[in-house]
């Protein structure tokens, strides 16, 4: 039930100038800066700040000499106002979309392994019923892409929830976990071997994920608890395009799924090494934020990823 006193405040306080200015303010610290970006003069924008807290009864910003830093109410109302704004820039989207023909958009965001199987068949099927929804595709790491699933600018995440503060506002369904092989081109020096050691595989070129997914995490972890350096030669990349090149071309290392390389495995221009380093990801899964009506071509992606994946665990 919608407590009144939340109701109230929308209505009778919130400005839509406000939430701009809360998200411009959150991006510059500045008052200046973000009076800039949204279009208004210093003063106004001071107004309507002290106007939001006046009305919150909260301090939203502290005042610094140089700028000003969001209080722990700031980040909240930074997080709330930038959602608002993006189901606003939303609905005029599903708007624009009708008025052209078009039947909806979903916006998907995917880590790597289900973004090059598992995603693209739940594409394929949503195509063949409505050809019309367009379709965005994110790649990138789950701790980046749940920040936009939280600020409205993504529908749904192929992913995992990494952040327990973040859990509360979000739902998750598990899906599958990822066990990790490690790879390199057929002929490497270290191919067929039995007798590999990690502090050897630490002296090797690596391909890594970026900083903060949760394999590199692991990956670091692993070596730092054998009292190893992290591997010092390294590419950071998640395109699989650019990893299977590189391989194919270098005596590089990579940690990954053995489906997002089966191809090349099975033609023999990959091969596993004979090393099995234990590293299993937690479960990915389809991550929604909770409460939140999912728009229609949103709605049907989410079906087909269910049915895409049921098919995959049958």
């Amino acid at each position: 039930m919608t407590d009144p006193r939340s109701d109230r405040f929308v209505r009778s306080h919130l400005k839509t100038r406000q939430l701009v200015l809360l998200v411009e303010l959150g991006r510059h610290g500045s008052i200046l800066h973000a009076a800039q970006a949204a279009n208004l003069t210093q003063p106004a924008a001071s107004k309507l700040l002290a106007d939001l807290e006046h009305a919150l009864g909260v301090k939203l910003f502290e005042r610094l000499p140089r700028g000003v830093a969001p209080t722990w109410y700031g980040e909240v109302m930074i997080r709330r106002a930038g959602a608002a704004l993006a189901e606003l820039d939303a609905g005029h989207q599903e708007v624009m979309e009708l008025l052209s023909g078009l039947s909806g958009r979903v916006a998907v965001g995917s880590v790597l392994t289900p973004s090059a199987t598992l995603l693209p068949a739940a594409v394929v099927a949503l195509k063949a019923r409505q050809p019309r929804v367009h379709v965005a595709i994110t790649v990138d790491t789950s701790k980046l892409m749940i920040q936009l699933l939280q600020n409205g600018e993504l529908d749904l995440v192929i992913g995992r929830v990494l952040d327990s503060e973040s859990a509360a506002q979000l739902s998750f369904e598990p899906l599958i976990d990822e066990p990790h092989s490690l790879i390199v081109r057929a002929g490497h020096p270290l191919a067929g071997r039995s007798d590999l050691s990690l502090q050897e595989l630490s002296r090797q070129n690596w391909i890594l994920p970026p900083g903060g997914s949760i394999l590199r995490d692991r990956l670091t972890a692993l070596f730092l608890s054998a009292g190893l350096d992290q591997p010092q030669q390294a590419v950071e990349t998640l395109s699989l395009p650019v990893i299977t090149s590189m391989l194919m071309q270098s005596d590089m290392v990579v940690a990954l799924p053995e489906e997002l390389v089966k191809t090349y495995l099975d033609a023999g221009l990959l091969t596993l090494l004979r090393l099995d380093l234990g590293l299993r990801m937690d479960a990915y899964g389809i991550v929604t934020r909770r409460g939140h009506q999912l728009p229609p071509g949103a709605e049907l992606m989410l079906t087909c990823l269910r049915e895409e994946a049921q098919k995959r665990a049958g």
